[in-house]
């Protein structure tokens, strides 16, 4: 089986309007490039806002609404999409989170990010696994690439894509930019599946802002390679055609079937995946 995914690294704004006028007209460039699916940034919908105001302001009826907005087009596109959202559930708890849409059109679910490096949403509490385009697909976001178990135990249970969507540190923090590259890279080859890994890019009229990072969005093969990577600043599409047989999990399900001292624990731990959206 082939699937041809792509990475949309795009600047976007707190106005959620204004943000999915930006990622419909790029899904429409994805289409055009017949990609069958396409990840955002994280948090792209509303330009990933740090300041608290904003989130005592915020309206989820908007963000609903602008949600609805993306679904429709890919349903018109036949275009599954991973978009960088935030949902609120019962009580007014925010989350920093993952719409993950099929090619009909329809919500598979969310992924709520689990280790925050903010602090106006609360954690997620569920590791899910989804079938995106046909296919068993996991998700992290930004700084879950620092916990390896959040891509292993999908992996264990089946996942052969990883969708990451980020929205990382700048350029003017350039200590950390060899360890960024470094980790997605880790994350697929440690696993033997597809990392494909949605950055937003360095703004080059403030750098030092929070709506953006430093770019660098990639696509990796199971085997540590980076198939399509982009620059720091450049805003638009990297894709690829993936093998999907060539994600084969190896690496992941040998950890549950070798006899070592962590096998059992690896194994309970992937009884945690949720694969009710298969």
């Amino acid at each position: 089986m082939e699937l041809r995914v792509a990475a949309c690294q795009i600047l976007t704004y707190p106005e959620p309007d204004r943000s999915a006028d930006k990622v419909t007209a790029w899904m429409e460039q994805a289409a055009r490039d017949d990609v069958a699916v396409v990840a955002f940034p994280e948090a792209c919908l509303c330009g990933y806002p740090s300041d608290p105001d904003y989130w005592k302001q915020a309206d989820p009826t908007e963000f609903d609404s602008c949600e609805q907005r993306v679904m429709a087009a890919a349903a018109d596109l036949d275009l599954a999409v991973i978009l960088g959202t935030v949902h609120w559930e019962e009580g007014g708890v925010l989350f920093n989170s993952l719409l993950v849409i099929d090619r009909d059109g329809a919500a598979k679910g969310r992924y709520a990010k689990t280790h925050l490096a903010e602090n106006w949403p609360s954690p997620g509490r569920r590791l899910p696994l989804y079938e995106v385009a046909g296919v068993p697909s996991s998700f992290i976001i930004c700084h879950d690439v620092r916990y390896p178990e959040l891509v292993r135990l999908p992996a264990i249970a089946g996942a052969r894509i990883c969708y990451f969507c980020s929205n990382e540190s700048g350029l003017l923090q350039e200590h950390k930019l060899s360890a960024y590259r470094a980790m997605p890279i880790a994350r697929a080859t440690e696993n033997s599946i597809y990392l494909v890994m949605a950055n937003a890019p360095a703004n080059p009229k403030d750098v030092g802002a929070s709506s953006q990072s430093h770019g660098n969005s990639k696509i990796v093969h199971p085997d540590g390679n980076v198939m399509a990577e982009a620059g720091h600043f450049e805003e638009g599409l990297i894709a690829a055609n993936l093998d999907v047989d060539a994600a084969t999990g190896a690496m992941a399900r040998r950890s549950v079937e070798d006899t070592t001292v962590l096998q059992q624990w690896l194994r309970d731990g992937s009884e945690l995946v949720d694969r009710s959206g298969e």
